[in-house]
């Protein structure tokens, strides 16, 4: 039996309906923007590290460059020409000046950082739960270390004075992810 046109489109149109309610929107996962400017590769190896690392650690690096403002002023060349009674004669004579100062040295910034050994499925895993659980991730649960979950960790450091998204070794630690040395 064939179904006539506008029964078939009615049908089509319910069933499409069902598949909308039945969605669940707790699994969808809501778009992140910051992370669609997260660089690709952040991590560090144990080769970079800053002078004076305890060998056998990982460093990230994060660079901040400098703050640059430039200024445009109006020299007078040549001022103007006025009689007494406020006629001008000839106007004054200016020309621009661009200056640049910096407002803001460049930074760089080293930091311990978990080495690659400790970054496995499972310990990404972690860290995207103990940063959703801070409202900080908002993605599904994969153990991918993508843009995503670096944005995240971007978001949870930065209130923390480090604007990063390479997981510094004291948010690890924050995070209850890497067990906190002890003093003897």
């Amino acid at each position: 039996m064939l179904l006539s046109h506008p029964r078939f489109s009615q049908l089509a149109c319910a069933v499409a309906l069902i598949g909308l309610v039945a969605c669940d929107p707790a699994d969808v996962a809501a778009p992140d923007l910051a992370a669609l400017t997260e660089p690709d590769v952040v991590r560090s190896t144990a080769a970079s590290a800053p002078p004076g690392a305890k060998p056998g650690t990982c460093w990230g690096r994060e660079v901040s460059p400098a703050v640059i403002e430039t200024v445009t002023e109006q020299i007078i060349v040549q001022p103007a020409e006025v009689m007494a009674d406020g006629t001008v004669i000839s106007p004054a004579v200016y020309r621009s000046e661009t200056l640049q100062r910096i407002v803001e040295e460049r930074r760089e910034t080293w930091f311990e950082t978990p080495c690659d050994a400790i970054w496995t499925e499972e310990f990404t895993a972690s860290l995207q739960r103990a940063l959703k659980a801070r409202g900080h991730y908002s993605g599904v649960i994969t153990g991918a270390l993508d843009k995503r979950t670096r944005a995240a960790i971007r978001r949870y450091q930065a209130p923390q004075g480090l604007d990063s998204s390479i997981l510094s070794m004291e948010a690890a630690r924050m995070l209850g992810l890497i067990a906190v040395e002890r003093e003897e």
